[in-house]
């Protein structure tokens, strides 16, 4: 497919790749940029600046000890569950959706949603921090009810796409799910 520009909710540049297995069988991955050494550096000075003026003020030594202890802890939590480096939808026909995600620390989540359980794939908005922002989703039938929703599945929340991103993917998913 063509490349195209896309960013995400707040204009930082993020990227689609969209690799068709067969007819009924669509992978779309959605990867941010990698963590930047520059800024992990100049956060980690910052907090390191005032744990050392703290210290010179109450010569206490606990004070630069746990400032190096809760950075570095700190960096491998937001870089083990945090940092998404990619979000991936893998949509097949008549088996269902699989939603992974992989982090910065090589951890990798993945949902599998049965094709007989979904009712629908939709874009959604919602209000986000004062403006209005729209997502993509899937929709859950209700066992109890055919016509009804159970509940909303929101795809790609890490990276977080524009709304061009967003109705590319939709028009993709709903070729294939109209064909089962």
């Amino acid at each position: 497919m063509e490349d195209e520009a896309y960013t995400d909710i707040n204009g930082k540049a993020i990227s689609l790749d969209c690799q068709s297995h067969s007819s009924l069988c669509r992978e779309f991955t959605v990867s941010v940029p990698k963590v930047s050494i520059g800024k992990v550096m100049v956060n980690t000075c910052i907090v390191w600046l005032v744990a050392y003026g703290v210290f010179l003020l109450t010569e206490n030594t606990a004070v630069l000890s746990s400032a190096i202890f809760i950075t570095l802890v700190g960096m491998m939590l937001h870089i083990h569950f945090v940092k998404v480096d990619h979000e991936s939808l893998l949509v097949i026909g008549s088996l269902g959706i699989q939603l992974s995600s992989s982090y910065a620390s090589g951890r990798e989540t993945t949902t599998f949603i049965e094709m007989s359980k979904i009712k629908d794939i939709v874009i959604n908005e919602a209000i986000y921090m004062q403006q209005i922002i729209y997502y993509l989703c899937v929709l859950l039938k209700d066992p109890s009810e055919p016509n009804a929703v159970s509940s909303v599945v929101p795809l790609f929340q890490s990276s977080k796409p524009r709304l061009n991103c967003l109705v590319k993917v939709y028009k993709s998913c709903q070729e294939i799910i109209s064909k089962c």
